[in-house]
């Protein structure tokens, strides 16, 4: 499950990403505009910084900005600096390997064949996704909600003529 941080730090990611050629944007306008707690956000922003993804200005028109190009940026690079290796299980891991004390034999461990395949998978997309293909796959969906309105809730709206039906019929 992807932590909080993780989360916050990729929501804060894309509003550097999208605004990029825009300057710096400080840290109490990042929490606001994404409702991130401040202080973690400090925190994340320069856990970001000491690995490169992040580069800050101080003073005025200060703040931070992405010390790379959205393209370069991966979602898979920005989960494991956070929360650590992407796999399930310390035996399947690439950077965080360790073998489970109770496994006999990991060449035919069911559990652990399974769990390859669930890392490998979350690897392939998180490692093939950047900030840019993010920010496109945004774009694209708000594209088709203006060309193509979401629909109503037809349960909802089912349920509320039933109300006014049952309603009438009580008072007639």
């Amino acid at each position: 499950m992807l932590s909080k941080k993780a989360k916050y730090a990729l929501k804060a990611l894309l509003v550097l990403a999208k605004e990029q050629d825009q300057g710096p944007i400080l840290i109490s306008d990042l929490a606001q505009r994404e409702a991130i707690p401040k202080k973690f956000l400090e925190f994340i922003l320069l856990e970001l910084k000491n690995h490169g993804i992040l580069q800050s200005k101080k003073g005025k028109g200060g703040g931070y900005f992405l010390g790379k190009v959205p393209s370069e940026i991966t979602l898979g690079h920005v989960i494991r600096i956070l929360d650590g290796p992407l796999a399930p299980l310390p035996c399947v891991s690439q950077t965080a390997y360790m073998k489970c004390e109770e496994c006999k034999d990991e060449v035919t461990c069911g559990i652990r064949i399974v769990m390859k395949e669930v890392r490998d998978a979350t690897a392939r997309i998180l490692d093939g996704t950047s900030l840019t293909d993010v920010l496109k796959s945004v774009k694209g969906i708000e594209a088709a909600c203006r060309i193509m309105p979401p629909k109503r809730d037809v349960q909802h709206s089912t349920a509320k003529r039933s109300a006014r039906g049952r309603e009438k019929a009580r008072h007639t």
